[in-house]
């Protein structure tokens, strides 16, 4: 994950840079939502996700034809590396639902010519909902949930977790400050509603036994 200013900018990016020991060459690029999200990965990657299928294993094994025993084992760690991007990323996807502000990777052109995934970035909205402490809450263990989805979370994936976990007890916080203030409320529009009947009470005052003429009324 790469942090973008989650709480200030809106946005985090899960990131997992994870290229095997060769020497290809990297394409690289951004998100191209152009929003202040963030995103998972690095170069190429689609906001529909497409990119996650990968490289054909059809195409890969055409292109190995002819290549070096070292050569071959390049090209299967970056199959390897490849998969396990990808998984990873899917991961972060399918918990962020709604949050997610699409999916980017890295790329790395092996020995056979083809691109392979080597790191990724998944967008994802980190903003405070205004006004609402509870839907800010939910929102943050969303978050939580999206940075630790993958079975090896990243060091990133832990630190944004962590910040959306501080984002949920401030939450908290404002929470129990606005329950407590509305008990406060409460009670004192009770206690008000009790002066003023036993106010109204204490001016009826009994008269039985009393001659009419010298009954009276404080009530006016």
């Amino acid at each position: 994950l790469a942090v973008s200013s989650p709480f200030s900018g809106d946005a985090v990016r899960f990131r997992r840079d994870n290229a095997p020991g060769s020497k290809p060459g990297a394409a690289s690029g951004s998100d191209p939502s152009g929003t202040s999200g963030a995103g998972v990965g690095g170069t190429g990657g689609d906001r529909d996700g497409k990119d996650l299928a990968g490289p054909t294993s059809r195409a890969g094994a055409a292109a190995a034809r002819g290549l070096t025993a070292e050569e071959r084992a390049i090209v299967a760690k970056l199959q390897q590396t490849d998969r396990q991007v990808r998984a990873h990323e899917q991961a972060h996807l399918a918990a962020a639902g709604g949050l997610a502000r699409g999916v980017s990777f890295t790329y790395a052109t092996g020995p056979d010519g083809q691109q392979y995934a080597v790191g990724g970035e998944v967008g994802i909205d980190t903003s405070e909902v205004s006004g609402d402490p509870e839907a800010t809450i939910q929102k943050a263990q969303q978050i939580q949930a999206a940075a630790s989805a993958p079975a090896d979370p990243s060091g990133q994936d832990r630190a944004v977790a962590a910040q959306a976990s501080s984002m949920e007890q401030a939450a908290r916080l404002e929470l129990a400050t606005e329950e407590r203030e509305e008990q406060q409320e409460q009670n004192r529009r009770q206690l008000e509603a009790g002066h003023r009947a036993r106010q109204a009470q204490s001016y009826a005052l009994p008269d039985e036994g009393l001659p009419a003429a010298g009954r009276l009324s404080l009530l006016g």
